[in-house]
């Protein structure tokens, strides 16, 4: 079994990869990203043509990423993926970051990703309405995630809090964010909800 089983979790478009990457070198560990793993082993039941998405095979993504995590004495692993709360069996699971950003920043990096339309609209929607962060405590135990507002924040900023929180350095919990109401205060809330 790993030493550590850290997941990088969070919408379309908020950094969660290049974060996941910046952490795994940090720690010297194995990075498993969910998209370039279904792609590459074909975990896959079907194809959403209306999202242009994949539709994963659950039961045969937790089998294999279990495998691999069994696979890998003593060393750490980083998990990336916007439902890696979902794949990732509980008992394995170190500690859940959920990233969050701010919603006009999320939409600028998603434009500036070619991302469009209804996606642009649903993950925006997604942020706001906390989907990432409710299928994680759904999926684990709340002791074991950590919420992390990312906003204007570098890469090399957002791994230092991480390493202090998997160190025990820092405190980490939940409920810290809260996109709809800050939106609101701003008058922000209906141009970032569009779907």
């Amino acid at each position: 079994m790993p030493h550590r089983v850290v997941l990088i979790i969070g919408t379309p478009g908020v950094g969660k990869t290049t974060v996941a990457k910046a952490l795994a070198t940090e720690l010297n560990a194995i990075n498993i990203n969910l998209t370039e793993l279904v792609t590459k082993e074909s975990l896959i039941i079907g194809r959403d043509e209306e999202r242009d998405t994949f539709i994963i095979d659950e039961d045969k993504m937790k089998n294999r990423i279990s495998e691999i995590i069994l696979a890998n004495n003593n060393e750490d692993i980083v998990v990336d993926g916007h439902y890696a709360g979902l794949v990732v069996r509980p008992e394995y699971v170190t500690k859940a970051f959920v990233l969050r950003r701010y919603p006009i920043e999320l939409k600028e990096n998603l434009e500036n990703s070619g991302v469009t339309g209804r996606k642009l609209w649903e993950n925006l929607a997604s942020e706001i309405l906390d989907s990432c962060l409710v299928d994680t405590l759904e999926a684990l135990d709340v002791k074991n995630v950590c919420e992390l507002n990312i906003s204007g924040k570098r890469v090399a900023e957002i791994i230092s809090i991480i390493l202090l929180v998997l160190n025990g350095e820092r405190e980490c919990g939940v409920g810290t964010v809260d996109w709809m109401g800050k939106l609101e205060s701003e008058g922000l809330l209906d141009e970032c909800l569009k779907i």
